[in-house]
């Protein structure tokens, strides 16, 4: 996420997120005030994880901006196998690392660092669910796709979550991205794509996204 602008903002928490159900169901976690942070509604949360339900259990997670926490610690909550999380900025990092500590999360693992940068190491294992959540208007999302199918970030039949600013309508995703679900809220969308594994990893193509209203 952007850093904050004040050394004061990355100093307190703005607000809680909830965890909606699961193991850890009705926790509150704090969030640090930080600009460009934007958790994920618990609106958007019931509707995602409702579309996730038949993958969530037992599954390997990437958050490549993890932000609050809030969608890798609802996944974990539901019984992900594991969660790795990826900041950027210092005090959201700090903030999350202290709420896995809280949750005794022992299956969750964070990296501070650039999500572009760390997209480029081949990881140790492969992903099946992925949460895309980048800030909004820094034109992130297409190498962050691109990067996950390059460096083989992704399981065969992997699940990927996409969150995104309504006027990015023209997005290039990797041609084996099948999409299972979209819509609108507000100003945001947010849809879920499955991938299929397929012998060439680089094959792009421009994809329109007509996303349905509520």
């Amino acid at each position: 996420m952007a850093k904050s602008s004040t050394k004061q903002q990355n100093q307190r928490p703005s607000g809680h997120i909830r965890i909606i159900s699961g193991q850890w169901r009705g926790r509150k976690l704090p969030v640090k005030d930080v600009i460009g942070l934007r958790p994920t509604t618990d609106r958007i949360k019931e509707t995602v994880f409702n579309w996730l339900s038949p993958y969530v259990r037992g599954s390997h997670c990437l958050d490549l901006f993890a932000g609050s926490g809030g969608l890798i610690f609802e996944a974990l909550s539901r019984y992900a196998d594991s969660g790795l999380l990826f900041e950027k900025d210092a005090g959201a990092a700090a903030q999350l690392q202290q709420n896995i500590d809280l949750l005794k999360a022992d299956n969750a693992q964070l990296v501070r660092g650039d999500t572009l940068k760390l997209l480029t190491k081949v990881p140790a294992q492969t992903y099946d669910m992925v949460f895309i959540d980048p800030p909004f208007r820094q034109d992130l999302l297409e190498d962050c796709c691109a990067k996950l199918e390059q460096y083989n970030w992704l399981s065969a039949d992997a699940v990927i979550y996409i969150e995104r600013e309504k006027e990015l309508n023209q997005v290039k995703l990797p041609a084996n991205w099948t999409i299972l679900k979209d819509k609108q809220a507000g100003q945001v969308c947010f849809e879920l794509y499955q991938r299929k594994a397929i012998v060439s990893t680089t094959s792009i193509s421009t994809i329109k996204i007509t996303t349905k209203a509520e």
